[in-house]
C-alpha cells in the first residue's frame, strides 16, 4: 500500500502540463480566455463508458459555466492515440489534455488504478478527479473518488457554482481546517 497525498481545500493547485491533440501545452489549474476560474477533470481514460458519459455531459453545462467565467479543461494518461480514438465518441469542445504521468496524477493527490487487462487498457490510470481553482490558483472545489461511479451530480454542480462565484453570496472557501 501505498502513501497518497491529497491537496488540501484553498492550497494552491500544483504546476500540470499537458498536451492537447493540437499539439497546445495546456497548465492545468490556470483559467483561460478571460476566464476566472477553471474547472479541471481528470478522467480515467477512453477505456471508461462513464468518463465518455460524463465528459459528454459536462459539454451540456459549458455556457452556463462560461457565464460565471468558468472555463473546462480534462486529462487523462492515455496517449495520444487512445486520446484521438476517444475523440471519434466524445461531443466535448472544451480542450483535453493526455498523457499524465504516475507523478502528476500523485501531485493531485489522485488515486490510481492499475489496469485488469490488456483489455482495458495498457497503462496505470487515475480514478476520476474534479478540482475548481480561482483566478489565484487556489483550490475552491475539490472532488476525488476511487472509482468511475462515484462523480458528483453535474446540475448539483454547476447550481452550486453559480451561486458561489456570485459576489453577493460572500461565500468563502470550505474545508480549509485540514489534518
Amino acid at each position: 500500500m501505498s502513501v497518497s497525498v491529497k491537496l488540501s481545500a484553498g492550497s494552491n493547485f500544483p504546476s500540470v502540463r499537458v498536451n492537447t491533440l493540437d499539439g497546445t501545452t495546456i497548465t492545468l489549474g490556470r483559467a483561460y480566455h478571460g476566464a476566472l476560474w477553471q474547472m479541471v477533470v481528470i478522467y480515467r481514460g477512453q477505456h471508461c463508458p462513464l468518463c465518455t458519459k460524463f465528459l459528454n455531459r459536462l459539454e451540456e453545462y459549458k455556457t452556463r459555466l462560461q457565464k460565471i467565467g468558468l472555463d473546462i479543461v480534462a486529462a487523462s494518461a492515455d496517449s495520444i492515440s487512445q486520446l484521438k480514438e476517444h475523440k471519434e465518441r466524445l461531443t466535448t469542445s472544451y480542450p483535453i489534455g493526455y498523457g499524465l504521468s504516475q507523478k502528476q496524477m500523485q501531485q493531485l493527490g489522485l488515486y490510481i488504478s492499475i489496469p485488469r487487462s490488456e483489455q482495458e487498457t495498457d497503462h496505470d490510470f487515475a480514478e476520476p478527479g474534479l478540482f475548481v481553482v480561482n483566478r489565484l490558483g487556489e483550490i475552491i472545489v475539490i472532488d476525488i473518488s476511487n472509482n468511475p461511479f462515484s462523480r458528483p451530480e453535474l446540475e448539483s454542480l454547476v447550481s452550486g457554482l453559480e451561486w458561489i462565484s456570485d459576489p453577493d453570496n460572500d461565500y468563502p472557501i470550505r474545508g480549509t481546517l485540514a489534518y
